[in-house]
């Protein structure tokens, strides 16, 4: 029985992630941590491989090895498993963040479904600003449904009130 506990808690993990890196990005990278977040936004500001942008990844590595720590150290071996799950998330985040959408390793080629499209899509909309303010989709896995529509159909044209004479 407790295998499907941790099963659930490190899946439970990787969603919560989703939105832990929603949250963080709106409103800690384009917030108070701008600075770190900036050259993100212009690469042309970045000297050499990496970017202070890299430095998030030691952010979200601190609570995962906390985890990591406590689940094994302690008798509530559960929360390993949220280091687990966190742990996961991250792979996927390297994987379709700096891997697949800003190819910083040429390890595969392009891949062509409607979901990685739509993250495409997603993270060019973000990217389409340089600045703090005014960016959207914050997410990476989580797509918002107008990405999977062709960038011409984003925007709904009203119908055209009538006129009552």
């Amino acid at each position: 029985m407790d295998i499907l506990l941790y099963i659930f808690v490190t899946l439970a993990a990787v969603v919560g992630m989703e939105f832990a890196a929603w949250f963080t990005h709106k409103y800690v990278m384009h917030g108070f941590l701008w600075d770190w977040h900036e050259d993100h936004h212009q690469p042309h500001l970045k000297e050499g491989f990496f970017e202070k942008n890299d430095l998030f990844f030691l952010v979200f590595a601190v609570p995962s090895a906390f985890c990591y720590i406590v689940g094994s150290s302690t008798a509530h071996f559960w929360v390993f498993f949220i280091g687990v799950g966190c742990s996961i998330y991250g792979l996927f985040y390297f994987l379709i963040h700096d891997v697949y959408i800003h190819r910083r390793f040429n390890w595969f080629k392009q891949l062509d479904s409607t979901y990685s499209r739509a993250i495409l899509r997603a993270h060019g909309a973000h990217h389409a600003t340089q600045e703090k303010d005014g960016s959207e989709s914050f997410g990476l896995l989580v797509v918002h449904p107008k990405f999977f529509k062709k960038r011409s159909e984003w925007k709904k044209k009203k119908p055209a009130k009538k006129v009552s004479h």
